[in-house]
C-alpha cells in the first residue's frame, strides 16, 4: 500500500464500486407536464408522435414562378417558354412565389427566377422543369404519426423545435434527480480567506456539475467538522435522491462523515482505487445514497465524474454514451500504481496532423488550476504501471456532454 492510500484496510475497484452503488438506485418516476419553453434537457416520460405532416401543404423551395411543368416543356435559351405574368386570367401563367410560399391552385413546379427574365409583363423561361421540380411536397419534412423520440431521450433545442412544429406544445418529461451538496470543514470560508482558511469550492463545483449532468442541486452553506452539525446536514437532506458531501471523507480525526453514514445507515464502500480521489465513500441512509467525496478539489471532481455522474443518469433515466475523446501521442512518461485506476490531466498541442498530449500533473490532487487549466485526462488502467512518451493514448474530454 503506497503511503498516499495509507490508512484504508482495502481499495475497492472503481468498477465494482459504481456497481455498488447502482444496485441500490432506483430510476425515478416523478414526472411533469412542461411547455417546450421549459422543457429544455429534460428527460421524455413517454414517445411523441408527429401529430401532423410538416409541411402541411405544398411549398415552394425557392424564389421564383409557380408553373404548370408541362407548359415548360421544349424551353431554352433561342426558344423560351412564354408565360402571362397575370395568372387570374391565362392557365398559361406564373405566378411568384417566395421560398415558404403556398403553391397556388394547378401549378406543380417552381422555375428559378435565375431561370426567366420578364419581358412586357410576360414571364420567358429559359429552362423546363419536371412535375414536382422545386416544391417541397406536404410531410417532406415530417409525415404525420412518425415516432419523432423514444421515452428516455434527453432533449436538446433542436427537439423542441421539431416537436413544436409537429403541432405539441407540452410534455411529460421525468423529473431530474435531487441532490444535495453539502461542503465540509471548518477551515472553509466563501469570501475573505484569513491565514489558515480557504475557499469552499469543492461544494460550488459539485453543484454545478450536477446540474449540467440533468440533476436539481441544492448548494448548501459550509458545514464544520462537528459530528454533530454533519449529522443534522446529512439527515435534513435525507428527502434528496442523492446526498453529497465533499471534504472529511478520509481516516484522519476530522474525518466525520463515512462514520456518521455507517452511523445513520450502511457504509458499503470507504475508499476506492483510483487516483485522485481514493478517500471516497459510498453509503445509503434511509434508501438514500450518500456519496463523501474528498476535499481536494481535483480528487472531488473526479470521484463526482466517476461515481455522481453515472448514479444521476441512471435515477434520472439518462441515456449512457461514451465521453468524445482525441487520439494523441504522449509527450512524456505517464506513471500510476498497479492496481490503481489513474486520471492524468492533460494538455493537447498541435505538432503538424497530429495532437500532442502534454501532462499538466501526475499527482497534486489539491491543484485545482490542473484540472480546470487542462484539456482532458488520459485514464490509465489498473493493469498498468503507467505508460511511456510516445504511446497513442485517448484523451477523454470528461467535461463535454456527451
Amino acid at each position: 500500500m503506497s503511503d498516499a492510500t495509507a490508512g484504508f484496510k482495502r481499495l475497492t475497484r472503481l468498477d465494482r464500486a459504481r456497481e455498488r452503488l447502482e444496485e441500490r438506485l432506483v430510476p425515478t418516476d416523478r414526472t411533469t407536464t412542461r411547455r417546450l419553453e421549459a422543457a429544455d434537457g429534460r428527460v421524455l416520460a413517454t414517445a411523441i408522435d408527429a401529430r401532423r405532416d410538416v409541411p402541411h401543404y405544398e411549398r415552394a423551395a425557392m424564389d421564383g414562378f409557380a408553373v404548370r411543368a408541362r407548359d415548360t416543356f421544349g424551353a431554352s435559351e433561342r426558344s423560351p417558354a412564354v408565360l402571362d405574368r397575370d395568372e387570374t386570367t391565362n392557365p398559361r401563367a406564373g405566378t411568384w412565389v417566395h421560398t415558404g410560399s403556398e403553391l397556388p391552385a394547378g401549378a406543380d413546379a417552381v422555375v428559378m427566377v435565375e431561370q426567366t427574365e420578364e419581358v412586357d409583363g410576360e414571364i420567358e423561361v429559359h429552362e423546363p422543369v419536371a412535375e414536382g421540380a422545386n416544391v417541397a411536397p406536404v410531410g417532406e419534412d415530417v409525415e404525420a404519426g412518425t415516432r419523432l423520440y423514444e421515452p428516455g431521450h434527453r432533449l436538446r433545442p433542436s427537439d423542441l423545435g421539431l416537436v413544436k412544429s409537429v403541432g405539441i406544445g407540452e410534455i411529460e418529461t421525468y423529473d431530474p434527480p435531487t441532490v444535495g451538496v453539502i461542503p465540509t470543514g471548518e477551515e472553509l470560508v466563501q469570501h475573505g480567506p484569513e491565514a489558515g482558511e480557504t475557499i469552499e469550492t469543492n461544494g460550488l463545483t459539485v453543484s454545478r456539475y450536477v446540474e449540467r449532468w440533468g440533476g436539481e442541486a441544492t448548494y448548501r452553506d459550509v458545514v464544520t467538522d462537528d459530528r454533530a452539525a454533519l449529522r443534522a446536514a446529512i439527515e435534513r437532506d435525507l428527502t434528496k435522491e442523492i446526498v453529497v458531501a465533499t471534504g472529511g471523507s478520509s481516516v484522519g480525526e476530522r474525518d466525520l462523515v463515512p462514520s456518521i453514514v455507517d452511523e445513520l445507515g450502511e457504509l458499503l464502500i470507504h475508499g476506492v482505487a483510483l487516483e485522485p480521489g481514493h478517500p471516497v465513500g459510498i453509503g445509503i441512509v434511509e434508501e438514500t445514497p450518500v456519496l463523501a467525496l474528498p476535499g481536494y478539489p481535483v480528487a472531488a471532481i473526479v470521484t463526482a465524474v466517476q461515481l455522481l455522474r453515472p448514479a444521476l443518469k441512471r435515477i434520472g433515466r439518462l441515456s449512457r454514451h461514451p465521453q468524445p475523446t482525441t487520439e494523441a501521442r504522449l509527450d512524456a512518461k505517464l506513471p500510476s500504481e498497479p492496481g490503481t485506476r489513474t486520471f492524468a490531466r492533460v494538455e493537447l498541442n498541435e505538432e503538424g496532423d497530429d495532437s500532442i498530449a502534454v501532462p499538466v500533473r501526475t499527482g497534486g490532487a489539491g491543484v485545482l488550476s490542473s484540472v480546470a487549466l487542462a484539456d482532458g485526462w488520459v485514464i490509465i488502467p489498473e493493469s498498468s504501471e503507467g505508460l511511456p512518451a510516445g504511446e497513442t493514448v485517448a484523451v477523454e474530454h470528461w467535461e463535454q456532454l456527451p
